[in-house]
């Protein structure tokens, strides 16, 4: 018995597509002719049946044998595939895998084919840690998976490596074209009126701008002052600033940045800006990384001014004369506010010296800290501020200036003694200072009777001090009308244990390395 013919746009229910009405009727016309054309096309509806399971199973039902056309044959060549169709690729992987197969396969044990592209996206990864795989280094692809083209492991991100749009250029042609129409140069008398607004208004005003860059950057400076004048008033209205108050939060210093802790008085038009950029050598301030740039390509300091006093590896002490260089003691007292509480000394530093220790590499000497001293003290004072700065704190610096300062007097035949008020820091280094050459005295002293004047003439340390250290170690007692000093072994152990840790530490000064006289007239 002959095989009823199905048409291959019927659907489950034996309904026929309304797409197949009229090449039915042709087909019917062409076999009655008893031609053999195959001019007839694979419609959405055999992409349908290839894709519905639920259409393939019926098919499977009623017929196994593989799809035909409206002809009743199946296509013979990739000439009978109609690529118009929306699913025409589809449609064509279909009809390849029909013209490999035999008229008999079965299609319903047939795997479904999977898109190459759709399990490459979704079962790939790239390799590098930490990668989610969007992005690629020529900025053409939304994804990648392989190390060549992360944009990550080329230290970039994905939007980085994005190739500028065709807006973005034309954007960029168009600014280039406005900035070539700016003028070369100003004119007479706009240069007379440029001097006569500065000449009236002074600093008090902004300077005229016009005609000094292009109309385009103007506009953009203008838009930034707006949007900078927003974000300020935000703050006041917040209640974070005050009018005149130190916005000072942050200092680019060398390699380090650096929190500020206390106002400094810097001139209003830096103090507002929030964060300074400074020469680590000269100390000079600046409002941008621009700017501190082009100073240090120019900038010939490597070391503070003055004479270098006393040098031991990579450590090196300055003696700086306030007098003789002026400018850069006061930035070093600026700077100093910022981390000090009780400073009040800013631009009278004629009568001070300076004494700077720095830490020398390959690029020059690095500020350690520095202590002041005044040239004429009537009450013997060794110190009058100190500082370390923040970034060498906690690491036996502090002590090594304290140290320095007492090596002075010895030198000077003096006993010295720092200038109070002492800051809270200041106060703790300098207890522990004294702590250890009280210790220090008392391990080596092999006599009887300890006397406070000589172990004041032999340490340099002042009297009230000696004392004020004794009595916090409790090695000071009353008995019988007479101060005695308690020889206190348990603490004298705990020094040499913590000395012998210590032991090969660089962080003590070194008498032989001074190379200083007292200046005339102190």
């Amino acid at each position: 018995m002959p095989r009823r013919k199905r048409n291959a746009g019927s659907s489950s229910d034996g309904t026929e597509d309304s797409d197949f009405s009229t090449d039915l009727e042709h087909t019917d016309s062409s076999e009655s002719d008893g031609t053999s054309r195959r001019s007839a096309r694979i419609t959405r509806s055999s992409a349908r049946l290839s894709q519905s399971s639920q259409e393939t199973k019926n098919t499977a039902d009623h017929d196994e044998s593989p799809p035909r056309t409206p002809t009743g044959n199946a296509p013979s060549s990739e000439s009978d595939i109609d690529v118009s169709s929306p699913n025409a690729s589809h449609d064509e992987s279909v009809a390849k895998d029909m013209s490999l197969k035999d008229s008999g396969s079965d299609l319903s044990h047939r795997p479904k084919r999977r898109r190459f592209h759709e399990s490459y996206n979704f079962n790939m990864k790239c390799p590098t840690p930490g990668c989610n795989s969007l992005g690629h280094l020529t900025g053409k692809h939304e994804r990648h998976f392989s190390i060549s083209g992360c944009p990550l492991y080329h230290n970039l991100s994905a939007d980085e490596c994005k190739a500028p749009t065709e807006r973005q250029l034309r954007y960029k042609e168009k600014v280039a074209e406005l900035r070539k129409k700016r003028n070369s140069g100003l004119s007479k008398e706009q240069k007379e009126k440029y001097m006569e607004h500065r000449q009236t208004y002074g600093n008090t005003r902004e300077p005229l701008l016009e005609n000094l860059t292009s109309e385009y950057d103007l506009d953009l400076f203008r838009r930034a002052q707006a949007r900078a004048s927003e974000d300020l008033e935000k703050l006041r209205l917040q209640g974070q600033i005050t009018e005149g108050s130190n916005m000072i939060k942050t200092i680019a210093f060398g390699r380090y940045e650096l929190d500020t802790w206390y106002h400094s008085p810097y001139p209003e038009e830096y103090a507002r800006l929030g964060r300074l950029y400074m020469c680590e050598f000269c100390l000079k301030y600046m409002k941008s990384q621009t700017i501190l740039r082009r100073h240090m390509a120019k900038c010939v300091w490597k070391h503070p001014p003055g004479d270098e006093i006393y040098r031991k590896g990579s450590i090196s002490v300055f003696e700086v004369d306030g007098k003789k260089n002026k400018i850069y003691c006061q930035n070093l007292c600026l700077l100093a506010k910022l981390f000090l509480d009780h400073k009040t000394l800013y631009y009278d530093v004629e009568p001070f010296l300076f004494y700077v220790m720095t830490e020398a590499d390959n690029t020059g000497c690095h500020l350690i800290g520095y202590f002041s001293k005044e040239k004429n003290s009537f009450l013997n004072y060794n110190v009058s501020c100190i500082l370390t700065m923040p970034q060498y704190m906690r690491q036996g610096y502090g002590k090594m200036l304290i140290d320095f300062s007492y090596l002075l007097s010895k030198v000077e035949e003096k006993v010295g003694s720092p200038e109070r008020p002492l800051s809270d820091l200041g106060l703790i280094s300098y207890r522990s200072y004294w702590k250890e050459v009280l210790l220090r005295y008392l391990h080596n002293f092999q006599g009887k009777e300890i006397s406070i004047k000589e172990i004041s003439q032999e340490t340099a340390v002042n009297p009230v001090d000696i004392v004020s250290t004794l009595q916090a170690l409790q090695m000071l007692k009353y008995w019988k009308g007479k101060h005695l000093v308690l020889k206190r072994q348990d603490l004298i152990d705990e020094w040499i244990a913590k000395e012998a840790k210590r032991s090969n530490s660089n962080k003590t000064m070194d008498p032989s390395c001074l190379k200083w006289t007292p200046p005339k007239g102190t």
